[in-house]
């Protein structure tokens, strides 16, 4: 959209050309290192290599995909819970980033009627927490049991998995989360809609 509106609109000023460029570069250094991540996760599920983790402030990760998200989605509204007390968790921010993203997208495309969202990140014993909230239509329970898997009936709509869903995928979201040394599932809420929740193991603290 940004190259579209540089190529096609001459009235725009030096200033916005610039900054459209700059989205343009930033958006595709974004995919360099995305695209690398996920080479970087089949080698993980070929045994081939191991997840680089770095502590990262969790309120800061949650921040910098909020923000992606509502660049793409401008009307969605979300909310966002953090732990007063800054979190650091050990992750690759940016595979982590996608995971979140990934679920806050799916919230919207698969959960039809979704108006709005909630990331919210807690800490329990020696786990983070993370979860995505969303007031949609819920997930069918024909689709639940498949929802981490390669699954695909182009017969059916899944909630899962959609050929033109820009997402990586539900089932990379759990190689990720693996590889991190977490756990991740999904349920419907009594209320309606859906949570996608993952779970990161934080260091151990040495008297």
């Amino acid at each position: 959209g940004s190259v579209c509106a540089v190529l096609d609109r001459e009235e725009l000023s030096e200033q916005k050309r610039r900054e459209l460029l700059t989205d343009v570069r930033n958006d595709a250094e974004w995919l360099i290192r995305m695209v690398e991540n996920l080479l970087s996760i089949t080698r993980i599920e070929n045994g081939e290599a191991k997840i680089s983790k770095t502590p990262e402030a969790a309120e800061e990760v949650a921040a910098e995909t909020v923000a992606k998200f509502k660049k793409r989605f401008p009307n969605i509204k979300v909310t966002v819970k953090v732990p007063e007390i800054v979190l650091f968790v050990p992750m690759d921010a940016v595979l982590i980033e996608q995971v979140l993203f990934n679920f806050l997208e799916n919230a919207v495309i698969h959960g039809k009627t979704t108006d709005e969202i909630s990331l919210a990140v807690e800490s329990k014993k020696d786990h983070a927490i993370f979860s995505v909230t969303d007031n949609g239509r819920g997930i069918s329970s024909e689709t639940l049991p498949h929802l981490f898997t390669d699954y695909f009936d182009s017969n059916r709509r899944s909630y899962s998995y959609e050929k033109r869903n820009m997402g990586i995928g539900l089932s990379v979201c759990q190689t990720i989360v693996k590889a991190h040394g977490g756990t991740v599932f999904a349920k419907n809420i009594p209320n309606g809609g859906a949570q996608f929740v993952f779970t990161l193991p934080l260091e151990r603290k040495v008297d």
